[in-house]
């Protein structure tokens, strides 16, 4: 297939007065359904490797790979799973949740990505939301028994149509039937490249998730054009540690390997930094994907020198802000020196924004990139929704192919984020320079208003970042009687660091940072809340936070005279 232009048009010129910036629209946008996709790649890459999981050293050409899907697509039809039909899918990344990806696709039934970490009531909830009548799920792993959690949602919602565990005799039924070739190739030929294919639950910050429901179209061609950003061909070898659950590894992952005829390398079934680092050398993958606290983490390895990492050149890091310190650090100890920058959300598919692999370093360590092929970004004031001049902060509008179908069966919230002119608003607060590249500055609900003054937590933790001893920061805003909300920096410190004050902070911000800026408060860390996928949860840090300030002597809060 032809490549996707890669250089930015007039890159040194301003070629943007407003904040508002077209992809281009070559090559042209897969019209087809993630079997068909599956079907072309077996077609043209049969005897190259289409997975690996490195885990329990098991390998699949792309032959197996979809001799193998159809096998499962064939079982869980016999078990009455039908086109439109919701199945969940629950468990950490193993083989067989990539057969089920590419199996319920077969049959046009709707996935449902459920997040691994869910208890009881976030798993009952997702069952009956979605509507939900048989699931594949993991066997227990470490402190999920994720077999004895159906079993207690059953008894309160209802028996299940199917219940599947992976690697158990259910699961042994369902993918050693024979495939029915007749009637897969029937059931694919009803299937539209429009149709729901998936659904992924947003982790919202209030109330309950809302699911995301992507169509074929959605996510086969965000994963085709994240992949030809990033130069994949039947040669390249992606190693993805981030969960399937999410779109970063079922998306950027999968479907852009199974797009480019790559090989998908499945290092562990959760991340482990030295299981991935040394999945890494032994397969030779060229390419390494992970949010900031994944990198940050393989960095940090007593013996990272000892890894060979010679066999990268590019990946993604994604999921969270990335950290310009990070980045370089990536760039030049880890050999990623073609590695991009994705920005977007679930309800997009998710990639909305990219760097390239041409770009400069500045730009791929200071900016998310700019839009990607057919879609459309803006920067609007969040108030009125008039599209801002460049420069200017506002929040980050996305338009095209790659917006969600809908909120599942929610219209209100549906409207609420997607407006009348199809403008996905992500809620993120961002600015666009004058050759479309865009730095995301912060979430709309995560900014900080301190004496009338709007400050940017992640302008500060870039700052925080440049200090020595401090290998990751967060900032949040913190109630205040005096200005409304005060600053308070999370931070972790590097290993045999002394440790740090509040008023030694004060000293390395000041004449640095506007004094507003400064925190005032220091909480010091080993690790931060995080997801699954490895974001912080500042909502959980804001509510830890609270009952921090009410205990003389948690935090660290003495300033300097006159800081302010």
């Amino acid at each position: 297939m032809d490549a996707v232009p890669t250089t930015a048009p007039a890159a040194d010129e301003a070629r943007l007065k407003f904040s508002h910036d077209v992809g281009p629209t070559e090559p042209p946008l897969l019209e087809m359904t993630i079997s068909q996709a599956l079907q072309l790649a077996a077609d043209q890459f049969g005897e190259r490797e289409a997975m690996v999981d490195a885990h329990i050293a098991r390998r699949w050409t792309y032959s197996q790979l979809r001799h193998d899907v159809r096998r499962l697509a064939t079982g869980l039809h016999a078990s009455g799973v039908r086109k439109g039909e919701r199945v969940g899918i629950w468990g950490p990344n193993r083989w067989e949740w990539t057969l089920t990806q590419f199996a319920t696709a077969e049959l046009g039934a709707i996935l449902v990505n459920i997040n691994p970490s869910y208890r009881q009531h976030e798993l009952n909830y997702v069952i009956e939301q979605a509507g939900i009548r048989s699931v594949i799920s993991s066997d227990p792993f470490r402190s999920q028994n994720y077999p004895a959690m159906l079993e207690a949602a059953e008894q309160e919602l209802g028996a299940l149509k199917l219940k599947v565990i992976m690697g158990s005799p259910s699961w042994d039924r369902l993918l050693f039937a024979e495939a029915d070739e007749k009637t897969l190739d029937d059931i694919s030929a009803g299937l539209d490249a429009e149709d729901p294919i998936n659904i992924q639950y947003t982790s919202g910050t209030t109330g309950f998730p809302k699911g995301a429901a992507l169509t074929h179209r959605n996510i086969l061609n965000n994963g085709f054009f994240v992949g030809e950003i990033n130069g994949y061909t039947e040669t390249d070898r992606i190693c993805i540690p981030v969960p399937f659950y999410h779109c970063f590894g079922m998306v950027m992952g999968n479907l852009a390997a199974i797009t480019h005829g790559s090989t998908m390398v499945i290092p562990a079934p959760a991340f482990e930094p030295t299981a991935t680092l040394r999945t890494v050398e032994e397969e030779r993958c060229t390419s390494l994907y992970g949010v900031p606290t994944m990198f940050i983490s393989e960095l940090g390895l007593a013996d990272f020198d000892d890894f060979d990492l010679t066999s990268l050149r590019t990946g993604i890091m994604a999921g969270s802000p990335c950290p310009e310190e990070i980045m370089r650090q990536v760039i030049a100890k880890m050999n990623m020196t073609e590695v991009t920058i994705c920005y977007g959300m679930t309800e997009t598919s998710p990639v909305s924004l990219q760097t390239r692999p041409e770009d400069t370093l500045q730009r791929r360590v200071g900016t998310v990139g700019r839009v990607g092929p057919h879609a459309e970004v803006k920067i609007v004031d969040p108030s009125t929704g008039e599209t801002l001049p460049v420069n200017t902060d506002g929040e980050v509008c996305t338009r095209g192919y790659l917006v969600m179908k809908e909120y599942w069966e929610n219209a209100k919230k549906t409207a609420e984020a997607i407006d009348s002119d199809n403008w996905m608003h992500t809620g993120d607060l961002g600015r666009m320079d004058a050759q479309g590249y865009v730095k995301v500055t912060g979430r709309i609900k995560d900014m900080v208003i301190r004496g009338g003054e709007n400050i940017y937590p992640r302008e500060v933790e870039e700052f925080l970042y440049t200090h020595p001893d401090i290998i990751d920061a967060q900032v949040i805003g913190v109630p205040d009687v005096k200005y409304g909300e005060e600053l308070m920096a999370w931070v972790r410190l590097r290993q045999g660091a002394p440790r740090l004050t509040s008023q030694e902070v004060v000293d390395f911000c000041r004449g640095e940072v506007a004094s507003y800026k400064i925190p005032r408060y220091l909480v010091i860390v080993d690790e931060f809340p995080t997801t699954v996928t490895g974001k912080v949860r500042k909502i959980q840090m804001r509510q830890q936070a609270l009952d921090l300030l009410a205990i003389p002597g948690a935090v660290d809060d003495s300033r300097a005279e006159n800081s302010n």
